[in-house]
């Protein structure tokens, strides 16, 4: 019979820890000529270029900004949030505990090959002849159960136990006080998930606001229905381990979201980059507490292509163990999408043909870069 690791084998990475060399399954190649999806590992990244657009939302000139980003480059720099600082410390503290469990521990919660949450290779892999040298674990709602799953002991206790045992020197009765105070790993998540979607709605309020819409009245899907709230929420987070030859591998491979946008906290390393039309790749500089809102699909359909999607991906560096966060917005499975009626008319009909958003996630899943040119008009 197969185990549970053999089963999930195509959605599980490797062991960074033990690979000294990097292996031909994970070795892209790349030419100076190819356009970005065709060639998605290393189109060169030029410096003398503009930068991705930082915008202050609590300024009131922040929606002309927004809407400018959401042009121009699908995605932009957002500062003075409101999210508390301190829970991106704990979040990125967070993350690095749970890749940093032996590969055996993290295979506990592996995602099934039809499912959506858990540990795994990125769903997009299997999209690319080489792989990438990434793993990431992913959630919606409370991560509780599988966090038992992955400290059986209470797990504030096997934190502590496990950095005291490494760090003797923090044994003191002074350190296990403080050591005592952090929040278990289920607590940040939950806490980091509630924050992110008060963020984003306020955010796409902000987008349908510089374009003259209102959610309430034009997105009906925002709604609560039955008294239960209809968007989506997916976290994932990703792991980018330390590469032995980083220049001919990539953590994650050029694509788009399909979401309508997502919030992402990469920390203090770069990593991210997004393609610029007339420019190329862009590298998306490190700010200390902003989070980087790239626009997916799903904006470019509603918007009826008055905001773009962002062509995004992350490179990987031999030095650093890069972790990072995306939390991903979207409408129920039921959700019929299309563009805004108030984005339409004579002078700009529809540019896309209205369907079930769990259809056009399918089509997507079968046709994954030519996935908005195929319900086009």
């Amino acid at each position: 019979m197969k185990t549970q690791t053999q089963t999930f084998n195509h959605l599980l990475p490797i062991d960074f820890d033990t690979i000294s060399t990097l292996p031909e399954s994970h070795a892209w190649s790349w030419s100076s000529t190819a356009s970005p999806l065709d060639d998605p590992c290393h189109l060169p990244v030029n410096d003398d270029k503009s930068l991705l657009p930082i915008i202050d939302i609590g300024k009131p000139g922040a929606y002309d900004l927004m809407r400018h980003a959401c042009k121009k480059w699908g995605a932009f720099q957002v500062i003075n949030h409101g999210v508390p600082l301190n829970l991106f410390s704990e979040i990125e503290l967070q993350a690095r505990r749970l890749f940093s469990l032996p590969m055996e521990q993290k295979h506990l919660v592996a995602r099934p090959p039809s499912g959506i949450v858990g540990y795994g290779s990125h769903r997009i892999a299997s999209f690319f002849p080489k792989l990438m040298w990434s793993e990431g674990y992913r959630m919606m709602g409370s991560p509780v159960e599988n966090a038992r799953k992955l400290w059986p002991q209470d797990h504030a206790k096997f934190w502590y136990e496990h950095y005291f045992t490494c760090f003797p020197t923090l044994a003191s009765a002074s350190c296990q006080i403080l050591f005592s105070r952090i929040p278990s790993h289920f607590e940040v998540m939950e806490q980091w998930q509630a924050e992110m979607k008060i963020l984003i709605e306020k955010i796409v309020s902000m987008m349908l606001g510089s374009l003259g819409l209102t959610h309430e009245e034009d997105m009906q899907w925002f709604e609560p229905k039955n008294g239960c709230d209809r968007a989506q929420c997916v976290l994932q987070l990703n792991s980018y381990p330390m590469c032995p030859d980083p220049d001919r591998a990539m953590g994650l491979a050029p694509h788009t979201d399909s979401s309508l946008i997502t919030l992402l906290y990469q920390g203090n390393i770069n990593g991210l980059q997004v393609y610029k039309d007339g420019e190329g790749w862009v590298a998306i500089e490190p700010i200390e507490g902003a989070l980087v809102v790239n626009l997916g699909d799903l904006m470019q359909i509603v918007s009826n292509g008055r905001f773009k999607t962002v062509l995004h991906r992350a490179v990987v560096n031999k030095t650093h163990h890069h972790v990072s966060t995306a939390f991903f917005y979207m409408p129920p499975w039921d959700a019929k999408v299309l563009p805004l009626r108030k984005l339409v008319d004579s002078d700009h009909p529809p540019l896309y043909r209205s369907l079930m958003w769990k259809e056009y996630l399918e089509i997507k899943k079968n046709d994954f870069s030519k996935a908005l040119e195929s319900i086009r008009f």
